[in-house]
């Protein structure tokens, strides 16, 4: 298939003639500065140690050397041709003390479901390889007033993971294959891959990942930095190519707990073309970058009954578990909570039946010329291409066009029952009844072995109650907790709804008693770490 090589070797030649369009001194960047967090960024700018086109120029060059050669990660997409032009107009301004806001020369990638002006929109599909709309979603429009630089767009797991069983995280028809940059042949995981690795790998100051469930989450936490999936309709979800109406959402894949209130401060905004970002009860964006809160008084829920069995990552558990006691909070064990029997088979029905209604809609509603106009078309469209069928079917495409959509009879009940099962007999009665402000738990397991026989196969299961906060729509904070077999695991904090300034606040005081985020290095397997690389010798 061409398109994979011809968007690869035009990134390549966009990627030189930006860099050939640098000023004279502007090639050279200190990497330290490049791996910074968007905050430290922000203040070396306002101290004059930094500008926003060495941080663009910077990170080109680390895209072209990491990301399509070296270890070949391929967590870039596609890069916008505007952006070193903006980073120097964004430096003109801040030389004459003029502003645009808290983002002001900092650099975002975002996942390649979400639409900016000046690429296509492929959500990884070659059925929108030519989705240009020429339109930024809100999202993106609230981060350039606020100063940012669009470098360009992310890979993710095609269709953000909503086309098969049978999957395997990170690639798409579009993209390939995303690579963890921890151990090479270990999952990315998804759907938001690219995000989570170009962050990771230190390719931007700032991602945008989008997640219905664990797609920000998981990839934040197996690839070692902090993933922040808010509470559905704090950020817009116009102009992003849609699973579920009640559980997509946007959010910040970064480095620092920091980074992640103030990024989303500045996406969080009302939207009346997204009814559920009129909500009464959603919080002032102001409050989203409040301070840390102390930890002392603060009441913690240790959820036990989804720690899972991995003894390392137990242990790697209640380490947390003892620094949190230390550092002040009170930390109460919650062992075992029951939902009903049908509730996979339920939740499951409500993403086939919303996704039918949802993609329908968006792909009427695109501008660009496309060649599909409904999910149907699009199940004929990959059956008549080698590429898209190469790797895996799309199982899970056949049954939602099987569904009536969101008209279908079963589709109310089968919401209602998900729905308070993850609130008020969930997540909210986890709060109550334990009197807790937020719950803790491991986000997952170490990445899985990338698997291009049965796809995605996570030996240890998947564990955490991630899965309540997406199918709740609450706000779910993942940050670096340490590393089990020298992979990265994340700890969750969750919260109630709107409640995302307290979950950010308190991940902020967590974070500063956890380990540092673990810096990729690039194994090609667990063999090449320093422990293990004389264990594939024979003995001598």
């Amino acid at each position: 298939m061409k398109h994979k090589g011809i968007i690869f070797a035009l990134t390549s030649m966009l990627t030189f003639a930006l860099l050939s369009c640098a000023t004279p001194g502007s090639m050279q960047v200190e990497s330290r500065w490049l791996d910074a967090t968007a905050t430290e960024q922000l203040v070396a700018m306002e101290n004059g140690l930094l500008s926003s086109e060495t941080l663009v120029v910077g990170y080109l060059a680390r895209i072209e050397r990491l990301d399509k050669n070296g270890p070949m990660l391929n967590s870039v997409l596609s890069l916008n041709p505007n952006a070193l032009a903006e980073a120097k107009a964004l430096d003109g301004m801040r030389a004459k003390g003029e502003l645009k806001g808290p983002l002001h020369g900092v650099v975002v990638l975002l996942k390649d479901n979400i639409e900016s002006k000046e690429l296509p929109t492929t959500a990884g599909s070659l059925a929108l390889l030519n989705n240009h709309t020429y339109r930024d979603s809100p999202l993106v429009s609230q981060l350039r007033n606020a100063g940012a630089v669009i470098l360009g767009k992310t890979n993710l797991s095609e269709w953000a993971n909503f086309r098969s069983e049978k999957s395997s995280s990170g690639w798409s028809a579009v993209g390939g294959l995303t690579r963890n940059p921890h151990m090479l042949n270990r999952t990315a995981c998804g759907s938001s891959s690219g995000s989570g690795v170009a962050i990771a790998a230190g390719l931007a100051s700032l991602a945008v990942g989008t997640e219905t469930n664990g797609s920000i989450i998981c990839p934040s936490s197996m690839n070692g930095i902090v993933g922040f999936k808010p509470t559905v309709g704090l950020v817009s979800r116009s102009h992003i190519v849609p699973i579920s109406p009640t559980q997509d959402t946007a959010g910040p894949m970064v480095r620092s707990v920091e980074d992640a209130a103030l990024m989303v401060s500045v996406m969080a905004g009302v939207d009346p073309a997204d009814p559920v970002t009129t909500y009464a009860n959603r919080p002032d964006s102001n409050t989203l970058a409040q301070s840390a809160i102390s930890l002392a008084g603060l009441r913690v829920g240790v959820v036990r009954w989804r720690q899972g069995d991995d003894a390392d990552i137990i242990q790697l558990f209640d380490k947390t578990v003892t620094a949190l006691s230390a550092a002040g909070a009170t930390v109460v064990e919650i062992s075992e909570h029951t939902q009903p029997d049908d509730f996979w088979k339920q939740s499951y029905f409500v993403l086939l039946a919303e996704f039918k209604t949802a993609l329908n809609q968006y792909l009427l509603q695109s501008p660009a010329s496309l060649p599909v106009s409904n999910l149907s078309e699009l199940i004929g469209f990959n059956n008549a291409s080698v590429r898209e069928m190469v790797l895996f079917d799309q199982s899970i495409f056949v049954l939602s066009d099987n569904t009536q959509g969101m008209n279908d009879d079963n589709y109310a009940e089968a919401l209602n029952t998900v729905r308070a099962a993850t609130r008020e007999n969930g997540i909210d009665a986890l709060l109550t009844r334990n009197n807790v402000d937020v719950l803790i738990a491991p986000s997952n397991n170490p990445a899985f072995l990338i698997d291009a026989v049965y796809g995605d196969n996570a030996p240890n299961g998947y564990v955490g109650i991630g899965y309540m906060a997406a199918i709740a729509g609450y706000p779910h904070l993942t940050l670096p907790m340490g590393a089990v077999r020298d992979l990265p695991v994340g700890l969750s904090i969750i919260g109630a709804q709107w409640d995302d300034a307290r979950v950010l606040a308190v991940g902020k005081s967590v974070q500063a008693i956890l380990p540092s985020r673990i810096i990729p290095v690039f194994y090609t397997t667990r063999f090449d770490a320093p422990s293990l690389n004389k264990a594939a010798e024979p003995y001598k």
